[in-house]
């Protein structure tokens, strides 16, 4: 039987593991050993908390299997983003370009850079075991957040978002980041996915493009992947959606994989 409890310190091993076996594009479980463990204080911290008002308190849990006592997967909550370090994406709008005396009208999409889920709760880190990814194993490390947020209220924000892992192989490229990389950047995906994860996001504001982007000048590949999410986060995004999360325009910055969204009093 599986049992989803709140992180310790001895649990850091099972959580590296979790990490080395994620996979790239899995940005807030690197493998890093320094930040994973301060991940595990910091939740520890956060649950200790007296909360009235969501902070920048994070909640980490892991599935212990009762009958072993290993660990199988983790999940987490961030009762807010954006308070601390910016926390960036990109909208998809669309603006008319049109003459009535050439008699063209021509709808076009943009990219454009922001801030919007600023203060927002952001349920992250869902990771399963590949041995434990069957029967209602996923959909109980899902639900349990939910749980959480019902008996507590307080500790987090009325709007709720998941970031989706966005279209990558299994070298770790993007096709999204690739077009990035070749006009604004000069890093792998890879390498900007960790730094990301790390917490150095210095380089985003530094080297994104501010202006927005029209969709059409991007690669026939780039386009083809936004809002796309990655194969083995399909399962994911099916449990959210049946939970009333929706797609409201918003993709990641680096593979445009969807954000989904749901007031907090709606799931």
């Amino acid at each position: 039987m599986l049992v989803i409890r709140p992180i310790t310190e001895a649990d850091f091993p099972a959580l590296m593991r979790c990490a080395e076996e994620s996979g790239h594009g899995f940005t807030s479980l690197p493998v890093n050993e320094e930040l994973l463990r301060g991940k595990i204080e910091h939740s520890l911290e956060s649950f200790s908390k007296e909360v009235s008002s969501p902070g920048i308190e994070g909640y980490l849990m892991v599935a212990e299997d009762t009958d072993t006592g290993e660990v199988v997967g983790t999940t987490g909550i961030e009762a807010t983003v954006g308070l601390d370090v910016p926390f960036y994406s990109y909208h998809i709008s669309k603006v008319v370009h049109s003459s009535r005396k050439l008699g063209v009208h021509n709808i076009v999409e943009l990219l454009t850079f922001g801030n919007n889920y600023t203060g927002c709760s952001e349920i992250c880190t869902l990771f399963l075991r590949p041995q434990w990814r069957e029967g209602l194993n996923g959909r109980l490390l899902s639900k349990c957040r939910f749980l959480m947020m019902g008996e507590h209220p307080q500790r987090f924000s009325k709007t709720v978002f998941a970031e989706m892992r966005g279209v990558s192989d299994e070298e770790g490229h993007s096709p999204f980041w690739e077009w990035l990389r070749d006009h604004f950047f000069s890093i792998e995906f890879t390498h900007a996915d960790y730094l990301v994860g790390v917490g150095q996001k210095g380089f985003i504001a530094d080297l994104m493009p501010k202006l927005p982007i029209y969709v059409s000048l991007l690669s026939d590949e780039a386009q083809e992947v936004i809002g796309q999410v990655h194969e083995k986060t399909r399962p994911a995004l099916r449990l959210l959606e049946k939970e009333g999360f929706t797609n409201r325009g918003y993709v990641a910055i680096f593979d445009a994989g969807p954000t989904v969204e749901c007031d907090m009093v709606n799931i």
